[in-house]
């Protein structure tokens, strides 16, 4: 699920969506709340009329802003006091109104309230909000009433084996129709990251979609599916799309290098979207280079259609019964951040949406 969070993924069109094959799109509840505010949505005819996206929708509940907003809320059971980072002024969310404003919305899954700790946070803390998620998915499924909309809930518990499979027992008792990871990819190790989906999955029932959140880079997606997850969402394939990395076979590819001034080809000879098809890797180079906005709008249209394709590529090797064949064959090609650089540029990027939020 390519990231809208304010009923746009930034630089394009939903006619580029729909032809980059995207089917399904995630905004949140947080920033929309906050700007154009949710009854001005709602009188509008909903999110999907005002964003002229007649697709499927997904709609955060606004519980990673409770991690990324730390200095600027407070969070007891009753739900979250924050200042607006666009404007300082104050405003609650509980779990109650959280499902009140999606149903507004009406957005088609719908995700609970939760409790995001950081990755660094006590055992104490990570427990406390644990707890609290649990406590808040009942209230949200209480609350729901459109049964139209998928409420799915989210499991917690930090990087500890033991609380992750104690939350999602809790939650799946809770018989959602779908459940999410959530509280990963927040700066840890990968390693840590696939350890703690292990410990969960064998508890999140099969027969019900299973949903990785923040998480979308290709060899993760890989890694993902390899696990049994059925959706992911991440900010990445646009935002790095955005700063000239762009996806290829071979792994990321910075088309801001010298080497791509002179390219005659396109950056990814094997890729079929809009941008390989009609512009050379020179020519992308220059309007990075002249900082041309063309340039995120086509960068955005190529990784994105590398995820599509990647997940079409996925399907199919499954339904052949060769998928650990593709995955295997994939990861050899295809070369991964270094897993330093990595975790350096995710605690650049929170820090800086951080200070972002807090200005």
């Amino acid at each position: 699920m390519p990231v809208a969070s304010q009923g746009t993924v930034k630089t394009l069109i939903p006619e580029d969506l729909k032809d980059i094959d995207i089917s399904i799109v995630l905004s949140n509840t947080y920033h929309l709340y906050l700007r154009p505010g949710i009854q001005v949505i709602s009188k509008l005819g909903g999110l999907h009329k005002f964003m002229a996206w007649d697709g499927p929708i997904l709609t955060d509940s606004g519980g990673y802003q409770i991690f990324s907003l730390a200095r600027l809320r407070k969070v007891s059971d009753e739900g979250v006091v924050f200042r607006s980072h666009v404007d300082g002024s104050e405003h609650h969310l509980s779990p109650e109104s959280v499902i009140e404003y999606q149903e507004k919305l009406g957005a088609d899954i719908i995700m609970a309230l939760d409790e995001c700790p950081s990755t660094d946070a006590g055992m104490s803390a990570v427990h406390e909000a644990m707890d609290r998620t649990t406590r808040w998915a009942e209230r949200c499924r209480k609350r729901h009433r459109n049964q139209a909309q998928m409420l799915f809930g989210i499991v917690q518990g930090g990087i500890s084996p033991q609380l992750r499979q104690e939350s999602a027992k809790a939650i799946t008792s809770l018989d959602f129709p779908g459940y999410a990871i959530g509280g990963l990819s927040l700066g840890e190790a990968k390693d840590l990251t696939w350890s703690m989906v292990d410990e969960t999955m064998p508890f999140l029932p099969s027969d019900k979609p299973r949903y990785l959140m923040g998480v979308g880079s290709p060899e993760d997606i890989i890694e993902g599916v390899n696990r049994g997850i059925d959706l992911f969402d991440s900010a990445l394939p646009t935002r790095v799309a955005r700063n000239g990395a762009l996806f290829t076979a071979q792994g990321r590819q910075n088309i801001r290098k010298a080497v791509y001034k002179t390219k005659k080809g396109p950056v990814d000879a094997g890729c079929d979207c809009y941008t390989c098809r009609n512009f050379s890797a020179a020519y992308l180079n220059h309007l990075f280079k002249c900082e041309e906005l063309l340039a995120y709008r086509l960068a955005t249209i190529h990784n994105l259609r590398f995820i599509a394709r990647l997940i079409h590529q996925i399907h199919c090797a499954i339904r052949q019964g060769s998928f650990a064949d593709f995955k295997s064959d994939f990861l050899k090609r295809y070369r991964v951040t270094d897993e330093e650089v990595r975790i350096a540029q995710k605690h650049k990027w929170l820090n800086n949406e951080r200070v972002t939020k807090k200005l």
